[in-house]
């Protein structure tokens, strides 16, 4: 049938031969057990034990101490989507191999763009149990995190100091892959000194500090996440004379003492009215000369596939905040005392936001 026929059209062949369902759905369906399985060998180091070439499963199962069968099974699923490569053995009866390929290089530990921390992420409960609230999201208009925990994101992670880990290791292993492309595709260099406020581990920072060498910065976050900062060690070296930290919360209060003001990822957390709260906080801190810098995705208004419009549900499913088009960014800034003043998008699918005090 037409993709394009019309419902009339559709509804009319009901009593016809069933027609076989479109692979998109069908796609669909594998990629759950897909994800649910590269997830798991994330967590379990599967890709780290292959590093120096193929094995088959039973050495690898060895190695971690799982099961040769199931660890077997796994693998071949994954081979068969592209993920990880599995090699026909040369002698008849032996047993097959497994192998990186350019696809599972990537959930090696400790190599550059390395997404195993975020999949690693995806394997905890913090990640897939609010999913399965989605329904109620979409009935209410409210978080799956707070249905299946009882509280906040945020409040859950500090109870849980495993899984609190767990995360920060995610969102650097992000912040790792998208701070180069952001602080090359944007001038921070005009603004001399900056404060990243909820800036983690600082490693957005770093990347800003070192692609603008003449700028000054300031990690702004809560103690206990600067007390993370300072073990890792992204601001040190050769930035130690550049960049300090200090103590913000920015629900409370954001320090002054520099230009402009970046907040990557922060916003998006957060529903309107906690949102302006923040800005609001922002808008106290910034001069007359300076500006606030909105790293956030930027979702598009057409129908165009995009990785916002995907990041975006997340937050209905786990925050209650949300990713927004440039008009709704501009409504939001001008009720904080912001004008946004220029969007300039990334590689990364991430823009900055560039708003201006009125």
């Amino acid at each position: 049938m037409d993709s394009k026929a019309s419902p009339s059209a559709i509804a009319s062949s009901a009593g016809a031969a069933p027609a076989m369902p479109p692979k998109e759905l069908l796609q669909i369906a594998d990629g759950f057990v897909i994800h649910r399985c590269v997830c798991a060998v994330a967590r379990l180091g599967v890709a780290d034990v292959l590093t120096d070439g193929p094995q088959t499963a039973a050495q690898i199962a060895k190695q971690l101490r799982l099961n040769i069968s199931a660890l077997h099974r796994v693998l071949r699923a994954l081979a068969s989507a592209g993920i990880f490569e599995e090699i026909a053995p040369q002698s008849p009866g032996a047993p097959r191999l497994f192998a990186n390929n350019r696809v599972s290089h990537f959930l090696r530990s400790n190599v550059p763009g390395s997404l195993r921390a975020r999949f690693v992420f995806g394997d905890i409960q913090f990640i897939y149990a609010p999913y399965a609230e989605l329904v109620h999201c979409i009935e209410t208009g409210k978080t799956g995190r707070e249905k299946v925990f009882g509280m906040d994101g945020f409040e859950y992670l500090k109870q849980r100091p495993d899984q609190a880990r767990i995360f920060d290791d995610a969102m650097t292993s992000m912040s790792a892959v998208i701070g180069p492309p952001v602080a090359a595709a944007y001038d921070f260099g005009q603004w001399g000194s900056i404060t990243d406020v909820g800036g983690g581990n600082g490693i957005l920072l770093a990347a800003i500090l070192r692609a603008h060498p003449k700028v000054q910065g300031v990690l702004a976050d809560l103690p206990h996440v600067l007390g993370r900062a300072r073990e890792r060690g992204y601001l040190g070296g050769e930035l130690q004379n550049r960049a300090q930290m200090r103590e913000c919360d920015f629900f409370h209060e954001i320090p002054s003492g520099t230009r402009a003001y970046v907040m990557k990822s922060i916003i998006h957390d957060w529903d309107d009215e906690k949102a302006r709260h923040i800005l609001a906080n922002c808008r106290r801190a910034v001069p007359k000369d300076g500006a606030v810098l909105l790293v956030e995705w930027n979702v598009p208004e057409g129908p165009e596939p995009s990785p916002a419009k995907m990041v975006d549900v997340t937050m209905l499913v786990m925050t209650g905040g949300r990713e927004r088009t440039p008009d709704e960014y501009r409504e939001l800034l001008a009720s904080a005392g912001f004008r946004l003043n220029r969007v300039t998008p990334t590689p990364t699918g991430m823009a900055v936001f560039e708003a201006l005090p009125v």
